[in-house]
């Protein structure tokens, strides 16, 4: 089998698209300056994570590289005089967390090379720019009929892959993108059927899917050409942006935002629906659908980044689908991405936060209907609709097209190997959903445990414990004693009550009384008297004794008078 053989070992086995989570834990004050001792985890395993030391100073450059973004960073303004006081270094401290959470929290910031380098320096120190023209100058070596426009820097998201305007000696004012990455975490096929799929992108045709003109794979990467299109993405279209232009300046805070109307809504959506549809009809994955991976070609929206699959490239969304166990196939992927980009047709901007709790008004109710199928909490609950279904709702049912016939040709050896390769994408994905399930539960029993009202509930339950076993404990000792008093009533032969003073008279059988236990202080302990009916050993004179002794009175006594014979008596 073609999985079994052996794969490229220069896939990346890291995956960018974990979040990384940061607590500040602590401050060091040195001679002229503050550094701040940072905890980092990777996922959700404490295991995987490791400290950093940055000073402010390091905030603020980092800070000066992310205004390209557009957007107002909360990062705690300089201060010259009386920063090394304790107060304001612990104030500081809190304003630096507030804006590490600020950062991880929004999706294009926290996957960009700055923000990992800052955070992660240890695995991302390589010079990725540097590395992509490396491998590039290689292929154009071998391929003598391409040359270099410009370098398109951060067109992506992606910063391990790069992108570069080029163009062909033959026609040398059509302009083209290459696109060079290294192979993900997701790569599954061995290097022969890596190079098949590679090479046959370019003689598929669909009128939904954008062209390839050239593709090629290598043991560590994959290169792909297609022709520039100066219109750009579905995102850039919404968003007025140049397609050229920077990632995170196109889309952190784009100025001029437009949802498409509903006719361009009905046609795009099913568009991208049928493309998706052909894909998984070929068993051929994909889990790569966003906005910026749809490019407006005339009146027709067309997928991008085929390859990415047979690259094991990990998927834009996937921080947000691994949070759902329900999401775990790849036709699930592409219907939750395509609830994305239909929300961002709709509204011009990407949801807030998913799942989402209620939808605006939108220009039909139609599209609502179909978004809380796919992004409500009630959808991440239960199951994603297929793409089938979701052509058959009204929003897409109507939509006439009128498109030419597709051609793809995939060997039968090179579908099994992409069935293989998509079983062991699905196992990698359920097993990492499994890992957050797991965390979320012991991190909701902790919270719960140590919540105010459960420790008072545990308060009261540990008194009302301690009040029964009490009260079992009385009811124990009163039972002993009321067997013991049982059996000295039936005896033959019982002792008497006695005091310390009196002697115990003599008696011709012994018996022997167990001790009580003991009680209580509230617990009084009561011996009944032996009856006149019952017979004594000793008859009359013990009867007569015992008579003696209850009838005492002291006033029965008569004063005493002391002579006293000590002194000599002188005659």
């Amino acid at each position: 089998m073609a999985l079994m053989e052996k794969r490229s070992p220069g896939k990346v086995l890291l995956d960018d698209t974990v979040p990384l989570r940061c607590v500040i834990e602590a401050s060091q004050n040195l001679q002229s300056h503050t550094e701040y001792i940072i905890r980092v985890q990777r996922g959700v395993s404490a295991e995987n994570s490791w400290q950093i030391i940055r000073r402010y100073s390091d905030f603020d450059i980092l800070n000066s590289n992310l205004q390209i973004s557009g957007l107002i960073l909360p990062l705690p303004p300089k201060k010259l005089i009386g920063n090394m006081d304790r107060e304001f270094i612990a104030e500081r401290q809190s304003g630096l967390q507030n804006y590490l959470n600020f950062i991880i929290t929004q999706h294009v910031l926290s996957s960009c090379e700055l923000v990992k380098k800052f955070l992660d320096p240890t695995n991302y120190s390589s010079n990725y720019t540097e590395i992509a023209l490396q491998q590039v100058s290689m292929f154009f070596r071998s391929e003598p009929n391409w040359e270099v426009v410009e370098p398109l820097k951060e067109m992506g998201w992606r910063f391990r892959k790069r992108h570069l305007l080029i163009k062909s000696k033959d026609q040398p004012k059509e302009r083209q993108v290459l696109s060079w990455a290294d192979l993900g975490p997701d790569m599954f096929l061995c290097d022969k059927d890596l190079q098949s799929a590679m090479k046959l992108l370019p003689s598929w045709s669909h009128p939904y899917i954008y062209p390839v003109t050239f593709a090629t794979a290598s043991e560590s990467s994959g290169l792909v050409i297609r022709m520039y299109n100066d219109k750009g993405t579905l995102r850039d279209y919404i968003c007025k942006a140049k397609p050229k232009d920077c990632f995170m300046k196109k889309y952190c805070s784009p100025k001029k935002i437009q949802g498409l109307d509903l006719q361009q809504i009905k046609l795009f959506g099913r568009q991208i629906l049928e493309a998706l549809k052909f894909l998984h009809e070929k068993r051929i994955p994909y889990g790569h659908l966003h906005a910026s991976n749809v490019m407006i070609d005339g009146d027709a929206c067309k997928l991008l980044d085929i390859e990415n699959s047979f690259l094991g490239l990990p998927s834009y969304y996937r921080p947000y689908y691994t949070q759902s166990r329900k999401i775990n196939t790849t036709e699930a992927i592409d219907v939750y991405c395509f609830g994305h980009v239909l929300y961002e047709m709709t509204y011009g901007k990407p949801p807030d936060s998913v799942p989402v709790d209620s939808f605006p008004s939108a220009p039909s109710s139609h599209i609502v209907f179909v978004l809380q199928s796919i992004l409500s909490a009630e959808a991440w609950k239960a199951s994603m609709p297929t793409i089938a279904q979701l052509l058959e709702t009204p929003l897409f049912v109507d939509v006439l097209l009128n498109a030419e016939k597709p051609q793809i040709k995939i060997p039968s050896k090179l579908k099994e190997a992409l069935k293989a390769a998509k079983e062991c994408m699905e196992k990698r994905l359920n097993e990492e959903q499994k890992a957050i399930h797991r965390h979320k539960r012991l991190a909701r029993a902790q919270s719960h445990h140590g919540s105010e009202e459960e420790k008072k509930k545990r308060k009261i339950l540990a008194r009302k414990k301690s009040k029964q076993s009490l009260t079992e404990n009385e009811v124990d000792n009163s039972a002993k004693i009321n067997h013991s008093n049982n059996a000295n009533s039936g005896s033959g032969a019982s002792s008497p009550l006695t005091s310390p003073s009196s002697p115990t008279p003599p008696s011709t059988a012994v018996s022997s009384i167990p001790a009580a236990p003991a009680l209580p202080p509230s617990h009084k302990l009561e011996v009944p008297l032996p009856s006149e009916s019952t017979p004594l050993a000793n008859g009359t004179g013990r009867g007569a004794l015992l008579g003696s002794i209850q009838n005492f009175k002291k006033g029965h006594l008569k004063p005493a008078t002391t002579r006293d014979h000590s002194m000599p008596t002188i005659k």
